[in-house]
């Protein structure tokens, strides 16, 4: 019972978040910027309605709740690594050799995602069937954390001032990180009780971290970077009246 209630709070937490931080991107002045943000936003938004649904319907042993849950897995994975291609691109947004490298990065992983999941489906699966979305969306799920920590490095190296895309890659980073780490304890210890409980709770918590992260970016950066904007500078007038 405490574990149910537990986990309704955490999903009903982020449902709540995302809806609220997805009205407020839709009505922000700079949402063409957030356009990758918005996309995934709306993502997470249908795929935690349609799991809360299938699990209040059917319970999180059936089978459908489990065809529910890979499949939209495999869409948000999708959309997650148009997120970080859209990143990549506004960091290299006035840099035109850079972005046409890291462009060719991109589809090299993409294509290479798609080349091994193809080699492994012939192999093992024959036909399209659940294990091979999983094994597709984790592979691409591993892709995208190597690709945002790689953003993350690539932006401390060209002196990035854009600090709202440093926050969000770093929420990205917690969304990533958590799962992927607590799914490899899982299966290094043979999917115990415990890790298991641990990746079932991990999932929601490090969204609901992702998503802090993102609401301070969006909402106190923006404003800040307004403000700044539109307020002049003092310090020339300052130098102007010492030297008159």
């Amino acid at each position: 019972m405490g574990n149910n209630l537990i986990s309704h709070v955490l999903q009903c937490a982020g449902i709540l978040i995302e809806a609220c931080l997805l009205i407020y991107v839709a009505r922000s002045p700079r949402r063409g910027q957030l356009a990758g943000v918005s996309l995934f936003l709306s993502c997470l938004l249908g795929t935690n309605l349609g799991r809360a649904l299938a699990l209040n319907m059917y319970g999180w042993r059936s089978a459908q709740y489990s065809y529910v849950y890979w499949t939209t897995d495999f869409l948000l994975v999708v959309t997650a690594f148009l997120l970080v291609c859209q990143f990549f691109w506004r960091a290299c947004l006035y840099q035109d050799k850079l972005w046409r490298f890291v462009r060719l990065l991109l589809c090299f992983s993409f294509v290479l995602v798609v080349g091994i999941s193809g080699v492994s489906f012939l192999s093992h699966y024959g036909r399209l069937s659940l294990p091979y979305v999983i094994e597709f969306s984790q592979d691409l799920y591993f892709t995208c954390l190597v690709l945002n920590t790689l953003l993350y490095l690539m932006l401390q190296q060209i002196d990035s001032t854009d600090d709202q895309l440093g926050l969000l890659v770093c929420g990205v980073g917690i969304q990533f990180a958590g799962p992927t780490a607590t799914m490899a304890l899982y299966h290094l210890t043979t999917g115990q009780r415990f890790t298991a409980a641990l990746t079932f709770y991990m999932v929601p918590m490090c969204t609901l971290g992702m998503l802090a992260v993102w609401a301070y970016a969006i909402i106190h950066v923006s404003d800040r970077d307004r403000v700044n904007t539109v307020t002049p500078r003092r310090n020339p007038v300052l130098a102007e009246v010492i030297a008159d």
